[in-house]
């Protein structure tokens, strides 16, 4: 089995950011300035697959090439162990009440993640954010703690909970890989963090995003009936009835090329804080930005099943690191990885920024 440690990718002379979270029983700063550095080294983690989506491992490193602004790097790839610290948040909105149940039983599969020398953490979100359990290598610990999750109030404040997060994992030892396991609906509602900060802050924090999706027609066939009454929202910004996230399933649908050239412009517009831009699915953001994986929840099983998947993969990463060639390139870097074998796919993140440019 194979674990790496995913580098930063986005180290370049970024400022602070002033927004800090509402107060809640535990609230953390995050207006902190965040210290400059310059970029000498890049990490990619690398997933190889056929083309049924199953894990190919014992490749050897000569068969990897990447290409990084599309010039070829020279690369080393390597194989190490190291334990994990992940961070579990979970949505307890209104909204998905009836789906809680099943969301407690992910206390049980945690260790199934973190193994026997990891360690894991709880928050809760709505619109607040809880930390039901801190960092404990106690699996009992954290079964308990998803099992008190309670549904709260109709907010949704995802982007402030990934935040959040990586504040957490900030601080947890250097040696250990960090994650965040993201169990909620796709859209926000009422964070304070805008979606580019918060990116910029997992990548400078090494931290990879894996998200499980509640569908919205899970939420809409189970959500509890509101009150008679008038509404009192304007009725053109509602959801429209039974509508589904685009949240894509497959190795193909999430990694394709096709689906890469479409992703990519937009992760560009994010990072330079385009005006006006409208990010429809946040949770889809996390995951692609950072190297992780989006699932999609409707059943207990699909739950597991993602659970599953995701402690697989973390155990299947080559770590290909390089020292870019095209340094004085600014702006977004696109990475691509390709192997020795036209019969295999090579899933990574698909870039990183480059301080000093726009391009």
């Amino acid at each position: 089995m194979k674990l790496f440690h995913i580098a930063v990718p986005i180290l370049c002379c970024f400022s602070a950011f002033s927004q800090q979270p509402p107060e809640d029983k535990q609230v953390i700063e995050l207006g902190e300035k965040i210290a400059t550095s310059s970029v000498t080294n890049i990490v990619a983690p690398v997933l190889v697959t056929d083309r049924q989506g199953n894990i190919i491992d014992g490749l050897q490193p000569n068969q990897f090439h990447l290409w990084d602004n599309g010039k070829e790097q020279n690369i080393q790839v390597d194989v190490t162990y190291e334990p994990i610290s992940l961070v579990i948040a979970i949505e307890c909105s209104a909204r998905v009440e009836s789906i809680l149940p099943q969301i407690r039983k992910l206390g049980s599969l945690v260790q199934t993640v973190i193994g026997r020398q990891g360690e894991a953490a709880v928050i809760k979100f709505d619109g607040r954010l809880i930390t039901m359990q801190d960092f404990t290598n106690d699996p009992d610990k954290v079964k308990v703690a998803i099992n008190k999750i309670n549904a709260g109030s109709s907010g949704t404040r995802m982007i402030d909970a990934v935040d959040r997060s990586v504040y957490m994992l900030r601080n947890r030892p250097k040696g250990n890989r960090r994650i965040v396991l993201l169990v909620s609906e796709t859209r926000d509602e009422g964070s304070e963090t805008r979606l580019r900060e918060a990116l910029i802050r997992a990548n400078l924090t090494n931290v990879l995003i894996y998200t499980v999706d509640i569908t919205q027609l899970a939420v809409r066939l189970t959500e509890r009936a509101p009150d008679p009454g008038p509404t009192r929202m304007d009725p053109t910004t509602m959801n429209a009835p039974m509508g589904l996230p685009n949240t894509p399933t497959t190795m193909d649908q999430n990694y394709g090329m096709g689906n890469r050239a479409q992703f990519v412009p937009l992760l560009k517009e994010i990072y330079i804080d385009a005006k006006g831009i409208f990010v429809r699915d946040p949770a889809t953001q996390f995951a692609r930005a950072t190297g992780g994986r989006e699932f999609m929840f409707l059943r207990q099983k699909g739950l597991e099943d993602a659970v599953q998947r995701i402690s697989t993969e973390i155990r299947s990463h080559y770590m290909i690191s390089y020292n870019p060639n095209n340094q004085s390139e600014g702006g977004y870097h696109t990475i691509e990885v390709n192997i020795d074998r036209s019969d295999l796919l090579c899933k990574t993140r698909p870039g990183y920024w480059l301080g000093g440019g726009t391009k």
